[in-house]
């Protein structure tokens, strides 16, 4: 239990008190009423004695009375009524309320910390008011009357009659059997006259006159002058005077319980209870009767008779009721207790207590005591056998009876007033009510013997009950307290005499007891077993007490306690006490709050919801709502949705009651507020027809980190190229979209008129589905005028102010149960400044039905009835974005530390140009090398002209504009036959082997020295793109060379013609997707040519191999390709002709089909530095000009990204530098810069259609007798790797060249007739001249050794080649010049005929001024077969 201001050893006895009955005249009550105090209120606050007092008991033993109180009351002679009494005690308990600044005790207990009050105060009033509120009744006497003071006043005309007229009054109430109540405790009850004398008013000589008089009849003992009234009540208040009154009258007036401040909700809370204003002593009901006043007709508690208890709240009455207790309350504000007495009249009073008491009542109780003793003393010599057998035998008269008086439900016997069982009883409770309880507990353990016998059962429980009760509060403890007794009287008085009343003050008592012996779990036993149906209030006060009892254990039961106060707290609401039910369970969330006892949690938060609400606490029955809400909810669909409309209709109350207040914050839907994206610009225009927009950015687009650092590299690029190579330290990479992923650490940069969209993430937990209507964007804006004043606008809501920043409503957004949806919202800013988007408003509503509805809102029409709204509010959620934790200090490293997140503050900028970029006719699928023309137009849809228009791409060889000059650039495709993309001229069929030459530079194709191919200007005519002009422009496309699917970014960056100090460029993206299949592998070697003879002079020429292979799988519905021309381009080596063997002229290649071709090639002296020679060999009947766009543009792609990719150039590092120059040199022999181009067409059925593709495939030769590939070889990696536990020693590469370069340094040719005829019967020997030419292909001078002695012995060699001896020399050494060419002439001998190899001579070469000699064998590759015939 609760902690209470009493101790139990003060709580008993002020609660059994001796009770003195009060009788006065009307003019005595008339003197007290100057007070507006009734005369037993006059006495109340000095009723309790100041010192002890003392007394005899029967044994003339000495026994002293601390603190004794006694209660005097007005004789009232109706019983006070159950229902009465019970809506005095629900008063009581809503009028006591915890003190607003109490402060709450915190207990530990395990890792619950709980805030609770330690005092119940509305339950000691409540138990207070209870006990003295108890109905006399028969079978108990400490509660009846033990004397009378008969009250009159000195100014009456014969006090000493009316003094008589007041006894026989007494007298007819106690002894005429009309009046059953009130209860006296002996027939002879002590009267005490008191005289009530005004000072102010009366006449003081004559008022101790009639006092003498009264001494005279009366005794000194039995009578009192009383002087009150000494100043007058309308004399000027100067001092101010103690009002001890005001705190006994609030506890026992009924007007003064109710709390106003709750409204006229919890007047008639209870409509059963009486809404009348009710009156303890009843001086309202002021009736005359045979002259005398009859106050006492009607008990304060008795319910008016005019009040129809079954009134409904809406009535009438309640209405009355209602207005009369406002006035009442107003009346009773001024109102001063004891107005005209003064602190002397106080003393007198206490003086008069006092001298009752010593004089008049403990000698009258003495006295008693001393005879009921005598009585009981006298019986004892009778044994206790023959005793009760006589008294069964005489008790004829004695017949266990229902009396109308008695008790209902009362179960047992009843006994006459003179019983001697009854004396005992009467005995021990005078004993008890002096506080002698050891006297007290023998007469009631006697008594209770006697009933018990008797089967009395309710005179037995009272017995026990009060022996339990002496026998603790004896003196020195000499027996323990007997709990069992007061279990049994309980059991007795609830199950068997059906008496709650009685039960509940065992109850109080027993529990009160055990508590002072720290019995927790037993006093928490036995107030919940006293909970039942018929009372809610005290079930609810003595749950709340078991709660307490739970917690203050030495463990305490968190957990128990809490359940108990759920318990409480739903017994209070049903009691109508709805302060005290919050209150409960404010107290037991403590313990369940974050427990993860959702459903419990659920229940207390709806619970507090409500009762706030009826409280009209609406702040709290708000939150309480919104937990409900936002916690995930384990609640059923129906359950979550009633919870939404409860919380939805206390919210509207609350915004009814502030209507211009601020938006309050909603809990639902879930934003998640990092996930917000901001995009910058127009909505992407979707494809129309053969024109696609650009891919750009938008918000339908993934992140990927990759792709976004690609852009940056491009845009950087770019940047870097405009500002002449380097980048400015203010640039920043462009961001159109702003996410978690993104820079947003700057304030972002919008363009006015330009939309500003915010994604909002919005996630339903519930398992009903949510509508929100009028959804918007909330903000801030602040316009910055260029004169440098800032005057601030701050405009919260969008409708206000459209002409600043325009913005979009939503009208209708659906979001399911348990659905994440995104909400996209657009501002549109039509003034420069600084925005800041704050967050979202809406209104927040349930569709009746709660179903899930699929579909998406925001449709126009919607309010026309797509959804039904059930009810809905206003109201806010704010965009609060945390920034990314900051990690770069040693201070942000060890704290914890976040950067700002500025995606929802941008500068709204000046205009800027806008481009749209649109591709027409553009291919999605494309063959390998496979060309293609499409068209670009770009649009400028601003207001301002833009410039500088370029476009960058990692991949330039895909795409492009054509040659700087026109001459270059074909017109239009419609130039030949079956539409090419290339430039054609018809040829005749003369020329088909020879070879047509061009020239171009590649100046002209934008891959000069030091430029970036990457960057490529866009050719705009006056490179000016004006407001809403567009521009459209031929691109090409070449198909990438190796298959799959390709995505190629474009970055189109422009400029204002103006220049804006905020933004210094744009940029548009477009990303291209293409699928390319399989069409042509192309490799080609480049050998020397063993021919010397040459028509244009000195020997540089070479034959060329290219092999073309058909590798289509005809997945594209290819049929064949037609090789229709090999161009050759370089600055030093043209094609001469086609050597093709075969007469077939036509180079088809079906599916898997291999062709070989052959051309020879020759050197020529270059003109220029840049420039490259184009020769074409044509095998159709046009030529396709190379040297022209698209074929050059896209040879000078390949060619330039050819040229980017890492050289493997072996770096030597020798002691000589003329070791390297000899490297060199004859590295530079076996060089040759040659490039081809295959063009070709490819037949392709497409939809019954016969459509001609053409494309180009490159291959770059360096290297000669190096086969070299149209696309890059991928190569297998090795499977396994020894691993090294050592570094090599040497380090360096070998600085020797290798065998291929060496074969290149001198070039052999053995010219000798095919077939030679000789007749071998005339001449044995053969003799046949070979001529041996020796070529220096190198800048340098060579020394050459000619060997032609035969090392090959092996008996396969010579089965194969048979044996021919050379004659003469067998050794030469010559000194070849720079590109000088020797003739040996040599002679070869046979002996008899066959097919003989020539080519045996060896060849060792080494540069003439190296000291160290290379030799390698320098072995022609190439036999030389001559075949001998006889003749």
């Amino acid at each position: 239990m609760a902690q209470c201001v009493q101790s139990v050893q003060e709580l008993i006895p002020d609660s059994f008190v001796p009770c003195v009955a009060a009788l006065c005249s009307d003019e005595a009550e008339r003197l007290t009423r100057l007070n507006h105090l009734s005369f037993a209120e006059l006495l109340k606050p000095f009723s309790r004695l100041t010192s002890e007092v003392h007394m005899r008991d029967p044994n003339n033993q000495l026994h002293i009375i601390k603190n004794l109180k006694i209660a005097v009351s007005n004789i009232i002679t109706q019983p006070p009524q159950p229902g009465a009494i019970r809506k005095l005690l629900n008063d009581v308990v809503s009028g006591s309320q915890p003190a607003e600044g109490l402060v709450a005790n915190v207990i530990t207990a395990g890792d619950y910390d709980l805030n609770i009050s330690a005092t119940t105060p509305w339950f000691e009033s409540y138990r207070e008011t209870f006990l003295q509120s108890m109905p006399a009744s028969d079978h108990e006497f400490l509660n009846h009357y033990l004397a009378c003071m008969l009250v009159a006043s000195s100014s009456e005309a014969e006090p000493v009659e009316q003094f008589s007229k007041l006894s026989q009054e007494q007298h007819r109430i106690q002894h005429n059997n009309d009046y059953s109540y009130p209860k006296w405790f002996i027939p002879n009850t002590l009267k005490y006259y008191v005289l009530l004398h005004d000072v102010s008013a009366g006449d003081e000589q004559r008022a101790e006159s009639i006092y003498e008089e009264m001494k005279q009849k009366y005794g000194t003992q039995g009578c009192y002058l009383l002087k009150i009234n000494s100043r007058t009540s309308n004399r000027a208040s100067d001092e101010q005077i103690p009002d001890p009154w005001s705190q006994y009258l609030q506890k026992n007036s009924i007007q003064n319980q109710e709390s106003y401040e709750d409204g006229p909700c919890t007047v008639t809370s209870n409509k059963n209870y009486d809404s009348n204003l009710l009156s303890l002593d009843g001086l309202d009901n002021e009736v005359k009767v045979d002259g005398l006043p009859n106050n006492f007709r009607a008990h304060p508690l008795q319910l008016d008779p005019s009040s129809d208890t079954s009134n409904s709240i809406d009535g009438p009455e309640h209405v009355k009721s209602t207005s009369s207790l406002h006035e009442t309350k107003k009346a009773n504000i001024g109102i001063i207790h004891g107005a005209c007495l003064t602190l002397t009249d106080h003393d007198r009073i206490r003086q008069f207590i006092q001298e009752f008491t010593f004089r008049g009542l403990l000698p009258h109780i003495e006295k008693t005591i001393r005879q009921l003793n005598d009585q009981l003393i006298s019986r004892k010599g009778l044994s206790r056998s023959l005793f009760s057998a006589t008294k069964k035998w005489f008790s004829g008269s004695k017949v266990p009876e229902k009396s109308i008086n008695e008790l209902k439900n009362t179960s047992g016997l009843l006994y006459p007033p003179e019983a001697p069982e009854l004396q005992i009883r009467k005995m021990a409770d005078l004993c008890f009510l002096v506080q002698h309880y050891d006297l007290a507990y023998s007469c009631y353990h006697t008594a209770k013997k006697d009933f018990l016998n008797d089967q009395a059962m309710l005179y037995a429980a009272g017995a026990l009950e009060m022996a339990a009760v002496s026998a603790f509060l004896q003196p020195g403890a000499p027996r323990p307290y007997p709990a069992h007794y007061m279990d049994t009287a309980i059991q007795t008085y609830r199950d068997i005499c059906k008496n709650m009343v009685l039960a509940e003050r065992c109850v109080l008592l027993s529990a009160e007891i055990l508590k002072s012996q720290s019995k927790y779990s037993e006093a928490a036993a036995l107030l919940i077993r006293l909970t039942s149906e018929d009372s809610d209030l005290r079930s609810a006060l003595l749950l709340e007490q078991a709660a307490h009892c739970f917690i203050n254990m030495k463990s305490p039961m968190v957990r128990k306690y809490a359940f108990h106060m759920i318990l409480a707290g739903h017994r209070f609401s049903k009691a109508g006490q709805k302060k005290h039910a919050l209150r409960c369970y404010c107290q037991a969330m403590q313990v369940y709050k974050g427990k993860g006892w959702s459903l419990a949690e659920d229940h207390i938060n709806f619970t507090i919801g409500r009762q706030s609400y009826t409280l009209r606490q609406l702040d709290n029955a708000v939150s309480a709502f919104r937990h409900i809400l936002i916690n995930e909810s384990k609640q059923s669909a129906a359950q979550q949705g009633s919870f939404l409309r409860e919380y939805l209709y206390v919210y509207k109350n609350v915004s009814q009651l502030s209507p211009d207040g601020p938006l309050p914050q909603l809990p639902l839907p879930y934003i998640n507020s990092s996930a917000t994206r901001v995009f910058f610009g127009h909505d992407r225009r979707p494809a129309d027809g053969e024109k696609q927009a650009a891919t750009h950015i938008s918000l339908d687009q993934e992140y990927d980190f990759e792709s976004s650092q690609q852009w940056e590299e491009l845009e950087e690029e770019v940047v870097a190229l405009v500002n002449k190579g380097v980048i400015p330290s203010s640039f920043h990479p462009t961001q159109y979209c702003l996410n978690s992923y993104s820079d947003n650490s700057r304030f972002p940069l919008a363009v006015v008129e330009e939309p500003i969209t915010v994604e909002v993430a919005f996630r339903n937990p519930l398992k009903v589905p949510l509508l929100l209507t009028d959804l918007s964007l909330l903000w801030k804006f602040q316009p910055k005028d260029f004169s440098g004043e800032d005057n601030e606008e701050v405009k919260e809501l969008v409708t206000s102010e459209p002409e600043m920043i325009g913005s979009e409503v939503i009208s209708e957004f659906l979001i399911n149960s348990e659905e994440s949806k995104v909400a996209r919202l657009k501002l549109f800013p039509h003034h420069i400044g600084e925005l800041h988007i704050l967050g979202v408003v809406y209104n927040l509503g349930t569709i009746q039905g709660s179903v899930t509805v699929d579909g998406i809102g925001g449709l126009p029409g919607c309010h026309t009835g797509k959804y039904s709204l059930s009810m809905s509010v206003r109201g806010r959620q704010d965009l609060e974005i945390q920034g990314p934790r900051l990690n770069n200090t040693k201070e942000e490293k060890t704290s914890i530390k976040y950067g700002p997140d500025r995606r929802l503050d941008p500068i709204i900028t000046e205009e800027m140009p806008l481009l749209e970029v649109f591709f027409i006719h553009f291919p999605t699928g494309l063959l390998c090398g496979e060309t293609r023309k499409a068209y670009v137009e770009f649009v400028n849809v601003s207001k301002c002209p833009l410039t500088g228009l370029k476009v960058v791409s990692k991949r330039p060889e895909f795409f492009t504009f054509g040659g700087n000059t026109a001459v270059l650039t074909p017109l239009s495709p419609s130039a030949s036959e079956n539409c090419s993309a290339y430039k054609t001229v018809v040829t005749d069929s003369t020329s088909m082997c020879t070879a047509l030459t061009s020239s171009a530079s590649s100046v002209d194709f934008g891959i000069g020295i030091g430029s970036q191919p990457e960057v490529i200007p866009v050719p705009l005519p006056d490179t000016v793109l004006l407001p809403g002009a567009s521009v459209q422009l031929p691109m090409w496309l070449r198909g990438p060379d190796e298959e799959g699917v390709h995505e190629i970014n474009f970055l189109f960056y422009y400029e204002s013609v103006k220049k804006q100090p905020k933004i210094r460029h744009r940029i548009l993206r477009h990303t291209a997707v293409i699928c390319t299949s399989r069409s042509l592998n192309v490799r080609a070697t480049v050998c020397r040519s063993n021919s010397l003879e040459d028509e244009e002079g000195r020997g540089g020429n070479m034959l060329l191999f290219v092999d073309v292979e058909n590798i289509n799988t005809s997945e594209a519905g290819v049929k064949e390709f037609h090789i229709v021309q090999v161009s050759s381009s370089s600055k030093h080596w043209k094609l001469q002709k086609s050597v093709n063997l075969s007469e077939n002229k036509d180079a088809k290649l079906a599916s898997r089909e291999k062709g070989k071709f052959c051309f020879k090639a020759i050197q020529f002296a270059s003109q220029s530095s840049e420039k490259y020679t184009f020769a074409d060999i044509i095998f159709g009947n046009e030529q396709i000009i190379s040297s022209a766009s698209p074929c050059a543009d896209f040879f000078y792609r390949s060619l330039s990204s050819e040229l980017k990719k890492p050289q493997a150039q072996s770096s030597v590092h020798t002691e000589k530098q003329s070791m390297e120059d000899a490297v060199k040199l004859i590295q530079k022999c076996s060089e040759v810069d040659l490039n081809i181009v295959v063009l070709w067409k490819a037949y392709v059925v497409e939809d019954s259609k016969q459509l001609i593709l053409e494309g180009q495939h490159h291959v770059i030769l360096r290297t000669i007798g190096k086969e070299a590939f149209s696309y890059p070889q991928k190569q297998e990696p090795p499977e396994m790797e020894l691993l090294k536990f050592f570094r090599p020693e040497n380090t360096t590469v070998s600085s020797r060249p290798s065998v291929e370069q060496y074969s290149n340094l001198i070039k052999t040719s053995l010219h000798y007739p095919e077939s030679f005829n000789h007749p071998f019967h005339q001449k044995s020997l053969c003799l046949v001249p070979v001529t041996l030419l020796l070529s220096n292909c190198s800048k340098a001078d060579v020394d050459v050794i000619v060997d032609l002695r035969h090392k090959t012995t092996s008996p396969e060699a010579l089965e194969i080649h048979g044996s021919f001896t050379w004659l003469g020399q067998t050794q030469y050494k010559l000194q070849l010049k720079s590109e000088e060419i020797h003739t040996l002439q040599l002679k070869a001998c046979f002996v008899h005929t066959g097919v003989y190899n020539l080519g045996t001579p060896r060849v060792f070469a080494k540069l003439s001024d190296q000291v160290t000699v290379f030799e390698t064998s320098q072995q022609n590759s190439m036999p030389a077969l001559i075949i001998i015939n006889n003749v």
